[in-house]
């Protein structure tokens, strides 16, 4: 029962951290129609952001935070007016291939960035390490980011607790966005209907930038929650973020809450398959739980093809 609950809080973490991911994909996708791959490279960037200002600068670690936050976002609006704004009107697939593009440039970017190194920001909120209902042993030794074990106790770690709060506050405060703001309304007229939107005066362009901005500022967000990792983080990490595809499949292309919900999905399949499949069915393999996600996606497919919460297209002939 400890195993199976220790299990559970890391997989909701996980699933926090690609909610917020497939989130910003489903809001430049309702937008825009297109599926921005270059998310995972947004993500990485607000690892690598926030750390230098924590600890190149030695600034404080809510300073890195927003700092990452505001950078990555304006990053992501000069990527979509440079780049995405000459492909409006042009096939959704060929916008899509161009985003693969920037995700291909982005990785060697964030190679040289990084170098050989493996970066951490450690424990930024200096709370140590929970352990549950039990005892911890005598001789035990603590190591920064990763709990000390418990006897008869359930041991977890900060970092998922704060990636369940964090992933749960930002998620929340962006649905009040979307419902009342003004701009939040905007960009839900858009997305129903670009020609009547602009046509009650709302700027396509403008909310278009605004999407990307809000997508980059969520990948930061995933992305400074991957840098307090234990062990640390390299720029091959960037490819954690493409685990939030299965997420919004299994959720809906086109829906908020289902992206919320499959990441919620993926990330407890993740954590429960890499603790009982290397017992239950070693046959699978070493490290089946990378694939579990792309497993759980291809189910769902076969059951519903728009996904749990996917909205269906109507086509009248």
């Amino acid at each position: 029962m400890i195993e199976l609950l220790e299990s559970l809080v890391r997989g909701v973490g996980l699933g926090g951290m690609y909610a917020l991911i497939a989130v910003g994909f489903v809001i430049i996708y309702r937008a825009t129609g297109v599926l921005n791959f270059a998310q995972p490279i947004f993500m990485i960037l607000g690892t690598y952001i926030s750390f230098t200002i924590v600890d190149t600068l030695g600034l404080p670690f809510p300073v890195g935070v927003a700092g990452a936050i505001i950078a990555v976002a304006a990053i992501a609006m000069g990527c979509e007016r440079a780049v995405m704004r000459p492909m409006v009107g042009r096939p959704p697939f060929a916008a899509a291939l161009v985003t693969i593009g920037l995700f291909a440039a982005g990785l060697v970017v964030t190679a040289k960035l990084f170098g050989p190194s493996v970066i951490t920001s450690g424990d930024p909120w200096g709370l140590g390490n929970f352990c549950i209902g039990g005892e911890r042993p005598a001789d035990a030794v603590e190591i920064p980011g990763i709990p000390l074990p418990c006897q008869d106790g359930l041991a977890i770690n900060y970092t998922d607790i704060f990636k369940i709060v964090t992933a749960a506050v930002v998620i929340g405060l962006l649905g009040a966005w979307l419902a009342r703001s003004r701009y939040g309304l905007a960009m839900r007229a858009t997305a129903m209907d670009q020609e009547a939107a602009m046509a009650q005066g709302i700027s396509a362009g403008r909310i278009f930038s605004l999407s990307w901005a809000i997508a980059g500022a969520l990948a930061a967000v995933g992305g400074i929650l991957v840098g307090t990792a234990a062990g640390g983080v390299a720029a091959a990490a960037a490819l954690v973020a493409l685990k939030a595809l299965p997420a919004i499949i299994i959720g809906g292309l086109d829906s908020i809450k289902g992206a919320v919900i499959g990441g919620l999905i993926v990330g407890v399949a993740e954590a429960l398959t890499k603790t009982y499949q290397p017992d239950a069915a070693p046959w699978l393999g070493a490290n089946f739980d990378v694939v579990m996600p792309y497993v759980l996606m291809f189910v769902v497919l076969l059951v519903q093809p728009y996904g749990l919460y996917g909205t269906k297209e109507v086509q009248r002939v």
